[in-house]
């Protein structure tokens, strides 16, 4: 059965604009053509495609229709520009990223390929072990992931590992840990996680013999302010060297102990012979491995 590219871009527009009203800003047609369109697919399919909610979801139908239309509008591009017509316009490429990446190394690595190809880039900040489902949706058409293992119709690639150091300032210790790096203090020492997914702090506490759950905890979603409020003193928190290294140095941070952890990271992508996506993953390997602890 064959799905129509207008069809399939209209469930794109919904999905990426949240409601009918903006998709039909951006297709530019009136939002009543916008739901006759689904409503035409829908019937044609047999098949919900989208859950009518703020912002509209996709059902496991419809993310089979948005992975089609996030293709044909690559293929598309591409063919666009091989055949000389106006350069194809620029591609939209959403991808699915992780916040540390993304503040220390990865946004110059996307730069670089604005300089080859035309397109344009949507950064979808999610937790580097819930990224993979964004690819599954259809909602990105590559991630950086923690997940080795190949999505379905995606190819897998290793970016290195990211080293966490358990950090906080002298004056914290001084409060909170005066006698040591010790279970029984930490059990009531403040640690700052990213968010309530976050397990890396966890991860530490448990190689200490402490209950994840017990410590009061402080949650700071992104990536620069959650190493801000590490060196404000607020609590005690994993960071990488690239936001770690020059305060050690200084002496304004200051290690708590091993063990270092380590997280590994992929980049997964479509299945799809695309000069584009051939580019950024290219980009994105050669910025990875001057960034991330490389296996020996």
């Amino acid at each position: 059965m064959w799905i129509a590219p207008d069809l399939a871009e209209t469930v794109a527009a919904i999905v990426d604009e949240g409601s009918f009203d903006a998709a039909a800003r951006r297709l530019r047609i009136s939002p009543s053509a916008v739901s006759q369109r689904l409503r035409a697919l829908e019937t044609q399919l047999g098949r919900v495609l989208l859950v009518r909610s703020r912002p509209v979801h996709v059902t496991d139908a419809g993310a089979v229709v948005l992975r089609v239309a996030r293709q044909y509008a690559l293929i598309g591009h591409e063919a666009s520009v091989e055949l000389g017509l106006d350069r194809g316009g620029l591609v939209h490429v959403p991808i699915a990223v992780n916040a540390d990446s993304l503040a220390v190394w990865l946004l110059p690595a996307f730069e670089a390929v604005t300089h080859q190809h035309e397109v344009t880039f949507e950064l979808l900040r999610e937790d580097e072990d819930r990224t993979g489902a964004l690819l599954e949706s259809g909602a990105a058409l590559a991630a950086i992931t923690s997940q080795g293992s190949p999505v379905a119709g995606c190819s897998v690639t290793p970016l290195g590992a990211t080293t966490y150091t358990a950090v906080a300032t002298p004056a914290f210790i001084a409060r909170w840990l005066p006698h040591g790096v010790t279970a029984e203090a930490l059990a009531v020492t403040p640690v700052i996680d990213f968010d309530r997914s976050d397990d890396v702090q966890s991860e530490w506490l448990r190689a200490h013999g402490v209950d994840p759950l017990v410590p009061p905890r402080h949650y700071v979603p992104a990536s620069e302010d959650y190493a801000a409020a590490v060196r404000l003193g607020m609590g005690w928190g994993m960071l990488p060297p690239a936001q770690a290294a020059a305060s050690i140095d200084l002496g304004t941070l200051r290690e708590l102990g091993a063990p270092a952890l380590t997280d590994p990271l992929y980049w997964q992508q479509w299945n799809i012979a695309s000069p584009v996506l051939t580019a950024i993953r290219e980009s994105v390997v050669g910025h990875a491995r001057l960034a991330l602890a490389q296996a020996e």
